[in-house]
């Protein structure tokens, strides 16, 4: 039987999904076009865009598929194999979106670092260390995740008692071993890594805007006072980009494990941290696009 109340939290996750993939599809594909036809306008940091997007895209995607099926009353839809490889990937993707706002993050902060500062070795560097950064998130977050396809299995009851994670058609068995735990530890270890780094890199960049700010203060010309010069503007973008990043990362880890802990599973909060889970990744390209004058 169907409740209203699913219903509209189909709906809404039905939006959020159209949105969220037209909208990273459109701007991975405005760099595409300009890979092809205009490639002397790309600059290093569009790489980091396009792999953010396409991360975006496939975390979507296998994350909102089946709670959508779910919401509208789908029944059966995944079996043990197909929670494997849906999980795994939207993990792994997940990992990656970390992984690449931080390099992002990290890239512009090094990138409008002052030319005495002691990060300035590295600025010409930066653009042949970004696709060796790639590798590394793709075959770290594969090999992290692949305790995944031990753990997960379908569900086979609509009410689920214990500990555990419970995502849609599919939850994780109990973690009493040894090696469940570490695996929880080292994912733990990892994020936590990430977004230090993640904050770090942009309160470091806050504190250089704020410095030239303070500098250009004196400059009293209309012309020259409104004018903002395209690093500020991908740095604004870049800090307001990791700000939702962290938001909804912490949001969305918390009620994770307040399910994973909780005694008894509540099925509406599978569906609520769906929404925020990825409320990010369907924010972004916006975000991206804001002060981006060539898309």
């Amino acid at each position: 039987m169907m409740f209203p109340s699913d219903m509209i939290l189909g709906i809404f996750l039905t939006s959020e999904f159209c949105i969220g993939v037209i909208g990273n599809s459109l701007l991975f594909l405005s760099y595409v076009y300009i890979f092809l036809a205009h490639r002397y306008l790309l600059k290093p940091i569009d790489s980091i865009f396009m792999h953010l997007t396409m991360a975006n895209i496939l975390t979507i995607v296998f994350l909102l598929i089946p709670d959508i099926a779910s919401s509208f009353g789908v029944r059966h839809f995944l079996n043990d194999a197909g929670c494997k490889a849906i999980l795994y990937i939207y993990r792994v993707t997940r990992g990656l979106s970390i992984c690449t706002t931080c390099i992002l993050s990290t890239f512009q902060a090094i990138t409008i670092s002052p030319s005495n500062s002691k990060w300035a070795w590295m600025k010409p560097k930066l653009s042949t260390w970004i696709f060796p950064s790639f590798f590394f998130s793709w075959v770290i977050n594969m090999l992290i995740y692949v305790r995944v396809i031990h753990l997960v299995i379908a569900r086979n009851n609509a009410n689920l008692v214990g500990q555990g994670y419970v995502h849609a058609f599919c939850k994780t068995r109990e973690f009493r071993d040894e090696k469940s735990w570490q695996f929880f530890i080292v994912i733990f270890s990892r994020d936590l890594f990430f977004v230090v780094l993640m904050m770090s890199t942009s309160l470091y960049m806050v504190n250089l805007l704020f410095r030239h700010h303070r500098r250009t203060w004196h400059v009293h010309s209309p012309s020259l006072s409104s004018q903002t010069s395209p690093e500020t503007k991908a740095t604004h973008s870049i800090l307001l980009l990791v700000s939702c990043f962290v938001f909804f990362y912490w949001l969305s880890n918390f009620i994770t494990l307040y399910g994973f802990y909780t005694p008894e599973k509540i099925p509406r909060l599978e569906g609520i941290n769906a929404i925020l889970s990825s409320c990010y990744p369907t924010i972004c390209p916006f975000l991206l696009m804001r002060n981006n004058k060539i898309i």
